[in-house]
Formats: structure tokens, C-alpha cells, sequence
């Protein structure tokens, strides 16, 4: 396991991806491991001949150097490096998937066996293509294998436990038949039900139907016209009053706060510095505001200031002029890597170069911090140092949406400039009160202790789940503080294999693969909830360890794949520009 304590925080590993960013891609597996045995033999080289024990048993628990001043708690995440068999046995498998792949294309090809997904027509076969040719080579041959591990329709609330309907298929894949049936009570370890307000019964369920009763369910307006109740105004000052901001903005979709808030920021002549990890909500809006993109490595501060220096050294391309502003995006909690921003060192970072940091909370709200009030509260630091504060209320919140937040003139500007504020409905009126609801309880203004509880619960289960994941032997990515837990898979055959096993075992997860992951870099994410009792976590991690076995999925060698032993490319940055 990489530790980070409050004395050597810095650069993380960056073991995946979800948005290309323009990022080139870089060797993964075999070349990795090739490149840190390189580096421990020239290390060694160079120690005394006491000094060799020494130096190995450091290894196990730093990264890359940063300023531990900047930091008040202990910081620990790992990302263990991948074996070389099962890096060498993952490209084999998808090798072999690949042949098979390109042997139906001719079948299909000559008619010989029929293609059911999208592909080009033949008259259109000089045109520029509609679809991305690997990407629908992949679906047609690989995704359609394991196709059932998705989309699984639920029956019930999504707590702790869920009901689900059973299905079935008799074409491979292509269609699925209900049988009737209902699987009740799977344990549930796939929602970002965070805090546990996505349910029927309790204070946030009845509020929520009492406020049916009065208002309905839909505004048909939006804000700027005749949909911006009063509801809306309480629900925002709530915000602004629960984050230690000045003023808040809500919306009724969390990606589009995102996608659609971002190009009212910052346009042409702008930079945005954009972590290579970040959700695609963040990718879209970026290339939607026609701002020059650049991209530094996952959680990497020293890739960070490197961009930041050649920015305010170089300026624009070709003109060398000054640019407008300088944006950097990062998220709070990476979902796919369990991951946590940096964000001590993010900000002296952006008050050293004058830039602006963009911080999406999706994840991070109300499940970090003792008050829950995110990334920001876990570190302790000041929410005046984050210039735009973003967040969803699908998550810990049990509801719909999202939120920006910070000065009370971002907040003005925003209202008339942002795409979302103008053209979209109004948030329904009982998600509006699930969100007061919930808040209000976290805050205790609800006169009760049950949101603290629950915000010290999730972070007590969240340690213990990932210490007995690794002591079960699997490898786990990730801070030791995050409720997301990606635990690893690789090998192809193994991501449909993993869901169908935990399914029958009376478990639903969620299985990640291309492309939201590195092609060869599947794994499990597990999101545990407040909701998860210790008899129910105790439950799942037997059946884990059980399936673990099966599938032979204990790869842990507790050999860790430190930053400082990864050079840094110069060239592996591509920009976007306007």
C-alpha cells in the first residue's frame, strides 16, 4: 500500500482513466513493471551496501515528495502495481478475443452469420465513418458477451437491500426476456446511496409526499419565467449556508451542471488545466467553452505546476499574449479510482500562479469530512479558496441535480449567463424538499443526531470494508477514507464472470470496463453506504473472498507502484485548443 501521511503528501498514481482529455495513452502492465525492476536495479546501484534493506522498506510507504505544512491529517491511498502474469495473461485474453472478433467480421462480412448491432450501410461505406470503428468492434464482439452484467432492472428503493427482476436471454445477449420473477433482498454495493436517503419511509419520504400534495410534481417552467417557487429559494440558501459559501445555485441534471456551466466561465483565450481523471460531465464542458485544454496527470502536483509555469511563462500559442484566465478542474472523489483530490496543495497552488480552481463534489459531498460537508471539510481549509464549488444532490443527498456554489457574484453571473439556469425546467418540487430534507438532517437542524450518525458510520464502514478487502488479498485502488472501492479484475472473461457469481450469491455490483476503464484495467467498484450494517458488510466480504477464490482473483502482492519510480513524460500531453 502507498501511504501518504501528513508528511509526504504529493502525486498519485494514475491507474485509469475515464475521458481521454486528449491525454495520449500510456504502457500499462508488463512495461510498467519492466520500467519500476529497471529503476530499482539502478537505484540500488547507487546505495551503500548497508543502505539496500533500508531503501526497500521506504519504498512501501512513500510517493512522490510535496508539503506536508499544507496538510493536518494523515493521507493514505494505494495503487498497487499490476503482476507481471496477470498483465501478460489480460493482453493475451483480449489477444484471443480480438482474432475471434475479426473471424465473425468476416463471417458477417460474407453473410455468413448476421451482425445485429450498428454499423455502417454499404452504400455509405465511402462516407466518413459514423461510428468509431473500435469502439463498435468492441461492442459487437466484446461488450455483447458480458451485456447482462449491465443495466439490471431494480424493483424497490435502492438501500442496503434491493429487489431486483430476474431476466433471461436466448440470442447471447441481444434481447433479454423477464421471467416474472423477483430476487428479493440482494445486498446492494453498486448505488451511491452514501448517507442512506434513498428510501421510502422516514422524514424524507414523507416530507416529500407531503409536498406532492401541495405543489405536484412538475413546475412546466423554468427559473427566469414563472417556475422559481419558494422552495427553490430556501433550498439554495440551505446550500450556500451548509457549504460556508456566500450564495448557491441549483439545477435539475448533475451532469449538465457541469457541461453546461463550464463554457459561461471561461471561453477563448482562456486555459483550463484539467486532472486526466475527470468525469466526462467535465470533458464535454470543457470542449464545449472553446478554451484551450491541457491535461496533467492523475493527482500530480508536480505535473500540475509544471503546466502552470509554462503558462504564465509561454502565455497563448503563437501570440505569447497573456491568458484570460486560468481554470484548473479537479473532482473531489475520483469514481473510478476511489481516489481524493490533493486539494491542499491544488490550492496553494492556484494563490501561487493566480489561477481558479474548479472543484466538482459529485461524489464527495456528504460523504467526506466529520460536519459531511465534502473534500473541502475533510482537509479543514476554507471554502473561499474555491473560486466555483460544484456538487450533485443524486448522491449522499438521495435525490436529484446538482449545485454551484461560492461568491454571490458568480452566483448573479451565472443566473443569466449559464445554459441550465436559462433554458431548463425547474427542479420538481418533492425532489426540492428531499434535498431539504436530507440537508437539514446532516446540518442536525432537524433537531436530531441521525445525519451525524450517519456521516460517522459511512466513514467507519468505509475503513473497515477496505482493510479486510486487503487483507483478503485483492487489490484495491484508492484513498483509505473514500466509500468508492474499485477493486481490481483485468482479465476480460473475469468482469461478466464476477457479476454473475455475486448475483447468484445474493449480491448486486458493478462491474467497470471499457470504455470507462484502461481496456485492460476492469474492475469492481464497490460503493458502500450508511445503510450497510456490519453483519451485511461481513456478508459481502464472504461471499467476495468465496468468489475471489473461484475466479482466482487474489492478486495482491503488497508491492506498490510509487510515483517516484514512474519518469515523467514530457510528451504524453496533447493540447486542445480553441
Amino acid at each position: 500500500m502507498t501511504e501518504s501521511a501528513a508528511t509526504t503528501p504529493a502525486a498519485a498514481g494514475e491507474a485509469g482513466r475515464r475521458a481521454h482529455n486528449g491525454r495520449k495513452p500510456e504502457s500499462n502492465g508488463a512495461a510498467k513493471s519492466l520500467r519500476r525492476r529497471q529503476h530499482e536495479r539502478r537505484h540500488k546501484r547507487h546505495c551503500r551496501p548497508g543502505e539496500e534493506e533500508e531503501v526497500e522498506e521506504e519504498e512501501e510507504g512513500r510517493t512522490a515528495s510535496g508539503d506536508g505544512s499544507l496538510y493536518t491529517r494523515p493521507f493514505v491511498e494505494s495503487f498497487e502495481e499490476t503482476p507481471m502474469l496477470v498483465a501478460v495473461l489480460t493482453y493475451m485474453g483480449y489477444g484471443v478475443l480480438t482474432i475471434f472478433g475479426y473471424l465473425r467480421d468476416y463471417l458477417r462480412h460474407w453473410k455468413i452469420e448476421r451482425c445485429y448491432v450498428a454499423r455502417e450501410k454499404e452504400e455509405q461505406k465511402d462516407f466518413v465513418p459514423l461510428y468509431q470503428d473500435f469502439e463498435n468492434f468492441y461492442t459487437r464482439n466484446l461488450y455483447m458477451r458480458i451485456r447482462d452484467s449491465w443495466n439490471r432492472p431494480i424493483c424497490g428503493v435502492p438501500g442496503a437491500k434491493m429487489d431486483l427482476m430476474e431476466r433471461t436471454s436466448f440470442d447471447y445477449n441481444l434481447t433479454f426476456e423477464y421471467t416474472g420473477r423477483v430476487v428479493p433482498d440482494v445486498i446492494n454495493l453498486g448505488s451511491y446511496n452514501y448517507l442512506g436517503f434513498a428510501e421510502n419511509t422516514g422524514p424524507c419520504a414523507d416530507s416529500a409526499a407531503e409536498v406532492t400534495m401541495k405543489y405536484g410534481v412538475g413546475v412546466a417552467s423554468t427559473r427566469q419565467e414563472i417556475g422559481n417557487l419558494d422552495t427553490h429559494e430556501e433550498m439554495e440558501k440551505l446550500v450556500a449556508k451548509f457549504l460556508g459559501v456566500e450564495s448557491a445555485m441549483a439545477f435539475g441534471m448533475g451532469f449538465a451542471t457541469n457541461s453546461m456551466n463550464i463554457p459561461a466561465l471561461v471561453g477563448k483565450g482562456c486555459l483550463i488545466l484539467s486532472d486526466e481523471l475527470n468525469h466526462a460531465s467535465l470533458v464535454l464542458g470543457a470542449r464545449l467553452s472553446g478554451s484551450t485544454i491541457r491535461v496533467f496527470k492523475h493527482n500530480n502536483m508536480q505535473s500540475l505546476e509544471k503546466l502552470l509555469r509554462e503558462a504564465i511563462v509561454l502565455g497563448q500559442p503563437r501570440t505569447h499574449r497573456p491568458w484570460k484566465k486560468i481554470l484548473i478542474v479537479v473532482e473531489g472523489i475520483y469514481s473510478m479510482e476511489g481516489s481524493i483530490v490533493r486539494l491542499p496543495e491544488v490550492i496553494a497552488l492556484k494563490k501561487r500562479y493566480r489561477a481558479y480552481l474548479y472543484l466538482d463534489e459529485a461524489h464527495s459531498i456528504g460523504a467526506l469530512g466529520q460536519r459531511g460537508r465534502g473534500v473541502v471539510d475533510y482537509f479543514g481549509l476554507d471554502p473561499c479558496d474555491v473560486d466555483v464549488m460544484m456538487g450533485t444532490f443524486t448522491k449522499s443527498f438521495g435525490a436529484a441535480g446538482g449545485y454551484i456554489a461560492g461568491k454571490r457574484e458568480l452566483i448573479e453571473y451565472l443566473r443569466s449567463h449559464s445554459h441550465s439556469a436559462v433554458y431548463a425546467t425547474s427542479m420538481s418540487p418533492p425532489v426540492v424538499e428531499q434535498i431539504l430534507t436530507s440537508m437539514k438532517c446532516i446540518m442536525g437542524e432537524d433537531g436530531t443526531t441521525i445525519g451525524c450518525e450517519r456521516v460517522r458510520q459511512l466513514a467507519e464502514s468505509t475503513v473497515y470494508f477496505r482493510k479486510r478487502l486487503r487483507e483478503l488479498g485483492f487489490i484495491i485502488y484508492g484513498n483509505n477514507d473514500s466509500p468508492v472501492v474499485p477493486m481490481m479484475l483485468y482479465m476480460p472473461a473475469k468482469i461478466g464472470a464476477f457479476g454473475r457469481e455475486m448475483l447468484k450469491r445474493n449480491i448486486g455490483v458493478v462491474v467497470v470496463g471499457f470504455p470507462a476503464t484502461p481496456i485492460i484495467e476492469s474492475r469492481a467498484r464497490f460503493c458502500i453506504s450508511a445503510a450497510h450494517t456490519k453483519d451485511i458488510l461481513d456478508r459481502a466480504l464472504s461471499v467476495i473472498s468465496e468468489v475471489g477464490d473461484l475466479l482466482q482473483l487474489k492478486y495482491s502482492r503488497h508491492r506498490i507502484q510509487s510515483p517516484l519510480t514512474r519518469p515523467f513524460d514530457e510528451n504524453v500531453y496533447e493540447d486542445v485548443d480553441d
